[in-house]
């Protein structure tokens, strides 16, 4: 019964000082979102004003990409359009080889993750260097994010030290935070000035003025394109909004809801190349997104801003990590994303959620994420997905409160129960007793106690 998710949860949890350490960091994370949030006596409007802008932009996409590839062209900009993502990484190939680049810097990208871009310009003889702390010390590890916004979370300060020491000669045993910050800054400095591009991501794209709009913390987005000459903005399709007023409205919800902080330290809007730059490029890429458009029960994933709030709160994502998941994307919305991405890959992780709904009480654009792995759930049949064991665990609980006479007759003898020794019943043959403790039943019945007017 257990799936892929499970599995690599009990791994995660061998670790148990790692995992209470783990759990504990993104609660304090949900503190502070809800600090910010109480901070605000207009955060519930601001939620509502947010969610309607997503749902009527999405529902009128294709009028605000036209528009946005409008004015973004009219600045001066080459904007490409990608349907998948072969598509983008043949066009940022391209692009990247008509310049002649060798080295492209590029800021935190989740839509580069989800088409392995990284490993594809590789291939074909591109260095790509990662300038966002956290996901250059994953890049240099080798991994993948565990965290959309905070990517290297899963790793301490030793870690950190023992990984700089191999891949970037640092004083050996000088693990002091600020020291390796220090020494990381020093390592980009030189791959900002050598690079021959730069790349974004971007967090909004404006309609009615063509803006690419990259919010971060640390300012390596700026850097990644104010030193090279060459300066590519690879975009989903869903991140388009219609104007600065609506991009007011997420300004001031998208940092306080993903890291408890009143904004980002950048809000760079990039609108055309520098004038001493050769081009900016815009990509934007579909990959699916217009098939989810048409999904009834699941297109409003799409709303997503991407600021983690939903990972954070939730208690599954906290306790089980970011790498027990199978799609890219962790938490309740990556188990959304990856089901419409390919059911039959990631049905395993929508048994990930408790459905306390903690993630859509918080969701800063109020995407109904835990309704949703709900239906998910009850499609998985459908989907030759479903849990042969759970099956026939829910037909015979189908049979037991299905008869009344059977159900009383069960509860007249489960305390029957409490006298099995426990070895027989938290063994493997239960899966119930892996990580807990069977119950005791009670003498009576609450139907029994009901009767005898004693409750």
């Amino acid at each position: 019964m257990s799936t892929l998710h499970a599995k690599k949860a009990k791994e995660f949890l061998k670790n148990q000082k790692y995992a209470n350490w783990h759990d504990a960091t993104f609660w304090s994370v949900r503190s502070k979102r809800d600090n910010m949030a109480l901070g605000l006596d207009e955060w519930e409007q601001l939620r509502d004003k947010a969610s309607a802008i997503k749902r009527h932009t999405i529902t009128h996409l294709d009028e605000y990409l036209e528009k946005f590839s409008a004015n973004a062209e009219k600045n001066g900009c080459i904007v490409h359009w990608a349907k998948d993502a072969e598509e983008f990484n043949e066009i940022v190939l391209g692009i990247l080889k008509d310049h002649g680049v060798k080295k492209i810097v590029k800021s935190k990208s989740m839509l580069t993750e989800e088409c392995e871009m990284n490993p594809y310009l590789e291939k074909h003889g591109v260095e790509v260097v990662e300038t966002d702390l956290g996901e250059r010390i994953i890049q240099l590890k080798g991994q993948k994010p565990s965290h959309i916004v905070m990517p290297a979370i899963h790793l301490n300060h030793d870690d950190v030290g023992e990984l700089f020491e191999e891949k970037l000669n640092t004083e050996p045993g000088n693990h002091d935070p600020t020291y390796l910050t220090y020494m990381a800054r020093l390592s980009l400095r030189n791959e900002f000035l050598t690079a021959d591009a730069g790349m974004t991501g971007g967090n909004f794209g404006i309609a009615e003025t063509g803006d690419i709009v990259v919010c971060t913390n640390e300012g390596n987005a700026d850097m990644s394109t104010s030193c090279p000459k060459l300066h590519i903005a690879a975009i989903g399709l869903e991140k388009i909004i219609p104007d600065y007023d609506c991009l007011a409205v997420f300004q001031r919800m998208l940092c306080r809801a993903g890291t408890g902080q009143p904004t980002t330290t950048f809000t760079s809007h990039f609108r055309k190349a520098r004038p001493t730059a050769e081009k900016m490029h815009i990509v934007l890429v579909d990959n699916g997104r217009s098939d989810w458009v048409a999904n009834p029960e699941h297109w409003e994933t799409l709303k997503c801003i991407r600021c983690g709030s939903c990972m954070n709160t939730c208690p599954v994502y906290r306790r089980s990590g970011g790498y027990s998941y199978s799609y890219f994307i962790p938490g309740p919305v990556g188990i959304n994303l990856g089901m419409l991405r390919n059911v039959k890959e990631h049905s395993g992780n929508v048994s990930a959620c408790t459905l306390c709904l903690s993630c859509q009480t918080v969701c800063p654009v109020k995407i109904d994420l835990g309704d949703q792995i709900y239906k998910w759930r009850q499609q998985l049949d459908d989907f030759g997905t479903a849990s042969a064991e759970k099956k026939r665990m829910c037909q015979g609980m189908k049979m037991l409160f299905g008869s009344s006479g059977l159900y009383n007759t069960a509860m007249k003898f489960a305390p029957m129960a409490n006298w099995v020794p426990s070895f027989l019943i938290e063994c493997g043959l239960n899966p119930w007793a892996d990580g807990h403790k069977m119950m005791k039943f009670p003498r009576y019945s609450f139907q029994e106690l009901w009767r005898k007017g004693k409750v």
